[in-house]
């Protein structure tokens, strides 16, 4: 059995050009949807898996969103003990992978969860789907999670990976020169010491750079897997989806969408 993440980097810092002009003045992070801001609901997501420390990167409006978190509570009725720190990128805007290379010293050793701030789940928690399969017998360094094309919200592309599946984990491949592929990456991923190993290589010779080249290194090698959200009978098309929440559109959608879940 794999060993289980122990802590998550909530990746936050992007300029959020397509929520302008919300993202004029607060970071994407702080766009509020059904009451509480993303890195809030990404947080709950992270709480809600049985992780107690999570690393935040900040960038655009960093100030605010750093303040913000300060006074977050540490544990509440409705949300468990949760550890945060913070990985600065105020000097320079670093992109998925190096944010992960950077944020090396305060995630720690061992594999970590790394979760997209501006997503919503409105369903199962899916970092709780994402571990259990994790902690499986795989041979992956790499893990994401994917969900259906048709049970996104918010979503205008046409789709990331193809899935080889025969059973709960499968290899991804990329969409490449299709028209369209039938799933979309969630922004939620498990990586391995030996993947994080890569991003810290990369970012030797250039500390900007996208996970995508992470995920070619090991796609390359067959150490990237997938597995699928959401998980049980009849969902996700009665029950839930999960949302894109890139644009000021996706804020309705996604209000709409944990309306219909919650309810």
């Amino acid at each position: 059995m794999r060993h289980r993440p122990e802590a998550a980097l909530v990746l936050a810092a992007g300029r959020g050009t397509r929520m302008r002009p919300l993202t004029d003045t607060v970071p994407k992070a702080l766009v509020h949807v059904a009451g509480q801001p993303l890195v809030d609901h990404a947080l709950d997501r992270v709480a809600g898996a049985s992780l107690r420390r999570a690393v935040v990167n900040l960038h655009h409006h960093a100030d605010q969103l750093e303040a913000h978190l300060a006074a977050r509570p540490s544990t509440s009725c409705a949300r468990p003990s949760l550890d945060i720190a913070l990985s600065d990128e105020r000097a320079c805007l670093l992109d998925t992978g190096g944010g992960l290379a950077q944020a090396a010293g305060p995630l720690g050793e061992g594999p970590v969860v790394a979760l997209n701030a501006d997503a919503i789940f409105a369903g199962p928690e899916p970092l709780v789907a994402l571990l259990d399969a994790w902690t499986s017998d795989h041979g992956f360094d790499a893990l994401l999670l994917l969900v259906q094309r048709e049970a996104t919200r918010g979503y205008t592309r046409p789709g990331d990976f193809f899935l080889d599946a025969a059973s709960a984990i499968g290899t991804p491949r990329r969409r490449g020169e299709a028209d369209s592929a039938p799933y979309v990456y969630t922004g939620a991923q498990v990586l391995s010491p030996a993947a994080r190993a890569i991003a810290a290589e990369i970012a030797r010779e250039d500390p900007v750079f996208s996970m995508n080249l992470v995920w070619d290194r090991l796609l390359a090698e067959g150490r990237l897997g997938a597995t699928l959200w959401p998980v049980g009978p009849g969902f996700p098309a009665a029950r839930g989806a999960w949302i894109d929440v890139g644009t000021p559109a996706g804020i309705a959608e996604a209000e709409a969408a944990l309306e219909r879940w919650r309810a």
